[in-house]
């Protein structure tokens, strides 16, 4: 396993405006602490709407040339962005795992993700420039693509490269101007990207960075030339930020948390449902959207169950499973699980208190994998967002109640079910109301160009966030009908027709 890489000294993280990056002056600073030892890494300014409208100007007036550039052209600086991503990609896996936690494995299969929103923006020159068919007799159709102007995008704690490069290329792919806003737990990576992005070409004031608090997003969602809003993180804020973003008159989509479900069934494959569950809730330390965080059994499914506490007893913290991000959320999660054994639960497999395997990262942020079972629909370990790697385990005598249960969530981002029957999985699919389904898959993620995004309370807005449906958020569609006359209607109504026909 490779050793974690911290730097000596705390870095000074920027605000990236026209191009430049600049001095946080006077700026209030706020630490940025590694969850792997707990030690300050970094300092990110907590900037205000001063700076924010700067970004806002200078991006302004980057676009019209960055518009009216060809989408070919577009695409080639982002392929070299694309490259220069792909060259350094140990110093952007190091930068991902030690601010956010993540293991090394886990930082890297989300810049891969982003890589691939970057090949689907990419393709647009050969997929969809200019498409246009033939409606009726003479009359064509075509649409086109308008970019709206200056954009911005809030990002989350848990995804440092993933998530901003889930709107990045999409954005200025279609020709807009880009703010982002990341988390202030986590700012090391995006200025990497940031780097990475003025080396390939991109035009200064096209992309931005604005670090810092509520403030800045407030100033940005308030902005009268910010166009659209991106942004991904909990329902409370989410929901907050639509608000307050469509209240002033801007486009907004913004995904928030997740109570995902998985159903098992005793015909299932044993051995493979245990690994997929366990990868599930235990992947980035319980700390993703996509995490199943109840498992419906149905039936008598106790040997799966056994085998996802073997191969849990067996996982080693910093290697296997990621740090918690901070103090707060570690007693956060350890409060809701001793909330279930107050309410009447019983505790499977208790994660707290394993000690991590890494030297020097005892100061960190570790959970172990824990399994609350015997739980019921009522319980808060049942119906809230625990994000930690936190498995709250109901036992259900049938396929139609496990999927009643996981239809009442107030969420709706993904529901899985692990199967060997074709009709079990119709049905689940057929009848589960959330945006994203698994058939034996524990994490269903859609692969581009297949689109992410839940329904309910896991997003407010209209759309999904990548794939089609993100390149519809951040653009207009212009539609062009067109028709011409006949060479012998113009022969007969034009003196110039007549002229075109003897000269031709």
């Amino acid at each position: 396993m490779k050793q974690m890489s911290f730097p000596s000294h705390p870095l000074i993280c920027r605000n990236l405006i026209g191009g430049q990056w600049s001095d946080v002056g006077a700026l209030p600073m706020h630490d940025i602490l590694s969850p792997y030892t707990g030690d300050v890494i970094g300092r990110v300014p907590l900037s205000t709407p001063l700076e924010v409208d700067q970004a806002v100007q200078a991006a302004r007036d980057a676009w019209p040339q960055w518009r009216q550039m060809s989408l070919r052209n577009r695409a080639e600086i982002l392929l070299k962005f694309r490259a220069l991503m792909l060259s350094e990609l140990p110093r952007l896996i190091d930068s991902v795992a030690m601010e956010s936690g993540k293991t090394r494995v886990e930082a890297e299969a989300g810049l891969q993700k982003g890589l691939e929103i970057i090949d689907f923006a990419t393709s647009l020159p050969n997929s969809e420039q200019l498409i246009a068919a033939e409606v009726s007799q003479g009359v064509s159709c075509q649409f086109r693509r308008e970019a709206l102007g200056v954009v911005a995008g809030v990002t989350p704690f848990n995804f440092p490269a993933m998530v901003p490069l889930w709107m990045i290329p999409l954005a200025l792919i279609v020709g807009n101007s880009f703010i982002l806003k990341p988390s202030e737990k986590v700012p090391l990576t995006p200025q990497i990207l940031a780097e990475l992005l003025m080396q390939a070409g991109l035009p200064a004031g096209v992309f931005s960075i604005i670090n810092g608090g509520r403030e800045v997003v407030d100033a940005l969602l308030t902005h009268p030339d910010v166009k659209a809003v991106g942004f991904v993180g909990s329902t409370a804020v989410a929901e907050q930020v639509y608000k307050k973003g469509t209240a002033s008159g801007q486009r907004v989509l913004a995904l928030g948390g997740a109570k995902n479900h998985i159903i098992v069934t005793p015909d299932c494959e044993p051995i493979s449902t245990a690994k997929g569950i366990l990868s599930s809730f235990t992947g980035c330390a319980g700390q993703r959207c996509m995490a199943a965080s109840v498992l419906l059994a149905v039936g008598d499914v106790d040997h799966v169950i056994q085998a996802v506490v073997d191969l849990a007893k067996a996982q080693m913290l910093g290697r296997d499973v990621g740090a918690i991000i901070d103090a707060a959320a570690l007693k956060r999660i350890e409060s809701a699980i001793d909330n279930a054994v107050s309410q009447g639960a019983r505790l499977r497999l208790d994660g707290r208190g394993k000690a991590t395997v890494l030297e020097g990262c005892a100061g960190g942020y570790w959970l172990g994998a824990t399994l609350i079972d015997q739980a019921n629909v009522a319980m808060e370990c049942a119906q809230a967002e625990i994000f930690g790697p936190v498995l709250t385990i109901i036992r259900v005598d049938n396929i139609e109640e496990a999927v009643r249960i996981s239809n009442q969530s107030k969420y709706g981002n993904a529901a899985s079910v692990f199967t060997t029957r074709g009709d079990i999985a119709q049905y689940v699919a057929a009848h589960a109301n959330a945006g994203m389904i698994g058939i034996n898959v524990g994490v269903p993620v859609p692969r581009e160009p297949f689109s992410f995004g839940g329904t309910k309370l896991s997003r407010f807005g209209h759309g999904d966030i990548t794939g089609r449906s993100g390149l519809d958020f951040w653009s207009d569609l212009k539609k062009i009908t067109t028709t011409w006359p006949t060479l012998a209607e113009d022969i007969q109504s034009s003196t110039k027709g007549q002229f075109l026909l003897h000269t031709t």
